[in-house]
């Protein structure tokens, strides 16, 4: 491919679909089982404070609560997870193709993000084998980037149709960080992380050719020096404990400037796009986002119902963010917008783009 013809293909994030479990936690009720659970915790009142602050009105789970408050092993936690990725990702995907107007066989890399279980092979072969995908379709499994993969993924399938310019991607998130929870964690991170994050199920298609969405056109991703332990896991026979430094909410202060620049370069201003797709890892990363970038609060208001009505549901953030935005419906041809996701590392995925109806962008 001539570099005039590698210019002009571009690739079409389309609209995703998002699922979440039927079972519902309120904050309210988040709150109580905090104050029942562990009535001794020296910092219980801190944590209390800390799950408030983070503005979820309520979570979706794939268990009830009194199954979830349980622990009855890795082994199990983990037999859940894979079937209730295999009860619940074929329907997710089913829609998120017919949407981008795409059968199974025209999908030629399919990017799966997850980091609340484990399974090898992925569910990537599962998919191929029972969901009438092409057995030559590439796998692309992503485990260890946390939330940040939401981001990674957009832009790996992004790569991907920018070197083959006929094909089609599909990325799926799958969550459930429900079955991360461990009662026997006492630390203030974990604490808070029980009142923070949610369940979800996410699928989007990147379309090489045509479609209706965001037009890539660039992206990037960026890691916070020596940051790595402030965003984990702790791998124990129990399962995956997650961590969660202090310092994590004062990253954004650092990374407004990497989106300044990534913009800059493309010839555009971080500051006045027309949308923005955030990670919502909680208020404060979007406030001090808004801060930082000089954009309205305004600005991140997909983010922010994402968060208040299903919490941080991790890599499918993102991908429930643009939901939002497509459904809006009121954003005009070749509109401007930036898409980030951040995660462990401190990694940032960002990517830039024109809405696109399917004409020629700018």
């Amino acid at each position: 491919m001539s570099e005039q013809e590698r210019r002009a293909a571009v690739a079409t994030l389309c609209r995703p679909t998002v699922s979440v479990p039927e079972h519902v936690i309120t904050m309210e009720q988040t709150l109580d089982l905090a104050r029942s659970v562990h009535p001794d915790h020296p910092q219980l009142d801190l944590a209390l404070r800390l799950i408030e602050n983070t503005g979820v009105a309520k979570r979706h789970i794939v268990r009830p609560i009194e199954e979830t408050l349980t622990h009855p092993g890795f082994e199990q936690r983990n037999a859940v997870y894979e079937a209730e990725a295999k009860a619940r990702v074929p329907k997710v995907v089913r829609q998120a193709l017919a949407d981008a107007e795409l059968r199974p066989t025209d999908i030629d890399l399919i990017v799966y993000v997850s980091c609340t279980g484990f399974m090898m092979p992925s569910l990537t072969a599962w998919m191929i084998n029972t969901m009438g995908f092409r057995t030559d379709t590439r796998q692309l499994p992503i485990a260890q980037l946390g939330c940040a993969a939401g981001g990674a993924a957009v832009n790996r399938a992004h790569d991907f149709c920018t070197a083959y310019p006929e094909a089609n991607a599909l990325i799926v998130a799958c969550e459930f960080c429900s079955l991360c929870y461990q009662p026997s964690d006492l630390e203030v991170g974990n604490l808070l992380s029980n009142g923070l994050f949610g369940d979800g199920v996410a699928a989007a298609a990147v379309r090489g050719r045509g479609g209706t969405g965001i037009e890539l056109r660039r992206n990037g991703s960026y890691i916070i020096p020596q940051t790595e332990e402030w965003i984990s896991y702790a791998v124990k026979a129990t399962g995956f404990h997650f961590r969660l430094d202090r310092r994590v909410p004062g990253t954004m202060e650092p990374l407004a400037p990497v989106l300044k620049q990534m913009a800059r370069a493309h010839g555009w201003d971080a500051t006045a796009l027309d949308f923005y797709i955030i990670h919502a890892g909680g208020p404060r990363i979007l406030d001090d986002l808004s801060k930082y970038l000089g954009v309205a609060s305004e600005a991140f208001r997909f983010s922010r119902a994402t968060l208040t009505e299903y919490g941080n549901i991790a890599s499918a953030v993102v991908l429930d963010a643009l939901r939002r935005l497509f459904e809006e419906n009121g954003t005009r041809d070749t509109a401007r917008g930036l898409l980030a996701g951040f995660g462990p590392g401190i990694t940032a995925e960002i990517a830039l783009g024109n809405w696109s109806t399917g004409r020629e962008a700018t």
